[in-house]
């Protein structure tokens, strides 16, 4: 999985590239920034191996920021006219994609640069940021313990407690977790193995489980309990259900049983 960031000051275009690189797969968008200033502590903070950079910025040109980035990540340059091409070349760059961006040349840098980037695989420590309303924060992948999806959004669970309501849908999350430690358990949802605590069965064979710091149970698809059943830890043991609590039978006025209630004729 290729590890990309996106830097572009117009929101509408860089929720655009973001969809066209989803929609794509083989690429994961680990973070975005409009600014000069954001795109400097995005690139300190979360590793990549791509990455889309518009020519102008709300604070200044992207040319500058090939100085800030690491040794090891390539940079395909974006812009809404080609002046800038030459130049973009200069610095070695992959690729120059003048705007609009339509899904076939996209596919077609994709296809001829990809094999030059070397991905390495994404683990716990990998940082990504989460962005939800004005609220944004960085965070470790192992710092996640569960994801519910909510249409086009997904609610993130954090071992602290915090849960926050993010733009990316589920199917971006799936290609983006380390498999060895995620595992999608629903539909709806993705949870992290190693905060499972319990799982439940219902009698009619229907499966929840209790995953910390969670407060409700996480559903388990049917078709998703063989795999999920044969990676959980040998101490992950199953819980009874709560018991249907027993009805008392009538009692007459005297305090005893009243056994004409239980007379059928």
């Amino acid at each position: 999985m290729i590890r990309a960031l996106v830097i572009d000051d117009d929101v509408i275009a860089r929720a655009y590239l973001c969809q066209l690189l989803l929609a794509h797969g083989g690429v994961a968008v680990l973070g975005e920034a409009a600014t000069a200033g954001e795109a400097r502590e995005l690139l300190q903070r979360v590793r990549c191996d791509l990455l889309f950079l518009n020519v102008a910025l709300g604070d200044g040109s992207g040319f500058p920021l090939m100085d800030d980035v690491p040794a090891g990540t390539r940079v395909i340059f974006t812009s809404t006219h080609g002046d800038g091409a030459l130049q973009a070349f200069e610095v070695n760059a992959l690729d120059y994609l003048v705007k609009p961006i339509s899904p076939a040349r996209l596919a077609q840098s994709l296809g001829r640069h990809l094999p030059q980037v070397s991905p390495a695989g994404l683990s716990r420590e990998d940082v990504v940021p989460l962005r939800d309303g004005a609220r944004s924060r960085l965070t470790h992948l192992g710092d996640i313990c569960a994801i519910e999806a909510e249409e086009n959004y997904s609610r993130v669970h954090l071992r602290d407690g915090t849960c926050m309501m993010v733009r990316r849908p589920l199917k971006g999350w799936a290609a983006l977790l380390p498999p060895a430690q995620f595992l999608r358990v629903h539909r709806t949802g993705i949870v992290n193995l190693t905060q499972i605590k319990s799982y439940t069965r219902d009698p009619s064979g229907s499966i929840t489980l209790e995953v910390a710091p969670l407060t409700k149970p996480l559903p388990v698809g049917r078709t998703h309990w063989a795999e999920l059943r044969a990676l959980l830890p040998r101490d992950i043991q199953s819980t009874p259900p709560m018991p249907v609590a027993a009805v008392p039978p009538p009692q007459s006025e005297n305090g005893e049983t009243d056994a004409s209630a239980f007379r059928t004729g």
